[in-house]
């Protein structure tokens, strides 16, 4: 499984010959890209409706679109793009090679930031190379977007136990979701191996340094090795 970072919370993930595209925006100071520079991804997924996520949904015509029911209708309304999966929290769907399985993130979701205007629960995906059950979650790779989210018990409780991911993307800028303390703990909650920072910088409001969540994860005791990606930076898993 290869994973791109393009700053926020955007992030390319290829599972075999799967190619997905999670929370496309690219107006932010970690990407030297332009949405025309990506390659055109089999699957585009959406966390939930803020602008700083689905900013370049429009871009991406040509790729079937998941998200929850509303955020999906909102989508083929809006931007015309009529290929489209609307799912819900809990579910999980084949995506190609991929086993995508949608989780709650806690946070809002008027699309756009518009009160009157719902895209129904906020999400994060779990994305394995194979069905995850309780009984071979371990022989999955799975990596974990968190999506906007705070700190959460449904990490150790659930998604950590049951979904077994091997790395995690979380929000560490704080004001809008998670800040490095408590991202931190959400690491040591999920049990991961690699754990990725996220959606910082962005924003003056969301400005942090890294380091800070390096140190926090030490803290806890977890044993997961913190990557601090460089915008557009490739790993595997």
């Amino acid at each position: 499984m290869r994973l791109t970072w393009h700053g926020h919370s955007t992030w390319e993930v290829t599972v075999d010959e799967t190619h997905l595209l999670i929370d496309p925006f690219f107006d932010n100071p970690h990407t030297a890209l332009e949405p025309i520079d990506v390659r055109t991804p089999d699957y585009v997924l959406l966390t939930h409706g803020h602008a700083d996520h689905i900013a370049h949904v429009p871009e991406f015509t040509q790729s079937t679109i998941v998200a929850t029911p509303e955020l999906a209708a909102y989508v083929a309304d809006e931007y015309g793009i009529q290929d489209t999966i609307g799912m819900n929290l809990g579910g999980t769907v084949e995506l190609g090679d991929a086993a995508v399985t949608m989780h709650r993130a806690d946070h809002s979701n008027g699309i756009e930031t518009d009160y009157a205007s719902s895209g129904g629960m906020p999400a994060g995906f779990a994305i394995s190379d194979a069905t995850p059950t309780p009984e071979d979650a371990a022989e999955c790779t799975t990596f974990y977007h968190a999506g906007d989210t705070a700190l959460m018990t449904e990490m150790r409780e659930v998604i950590g136990p049951y979904l077994d991911p091997d790395a995690a993307a979380v929000p560490i800028g704080d004001h809008y979701t998670m800040g490095p303390e408590q991202a931190a703990i959400a690491v040591d909650w999920l049990g991961v191996e690699r754990a990725f920072p996220m959606h910082y910088d962005t924003f003056p409001a969301i400005e942090q340094d890294p380091a800070d969540y390096e140190r926090a994860v030490k803290k806890t005791g977890s044993s997961a090795t913190v990557d601090v990606l460089d915008g557009d930076e490739t790993v595997e898993i």
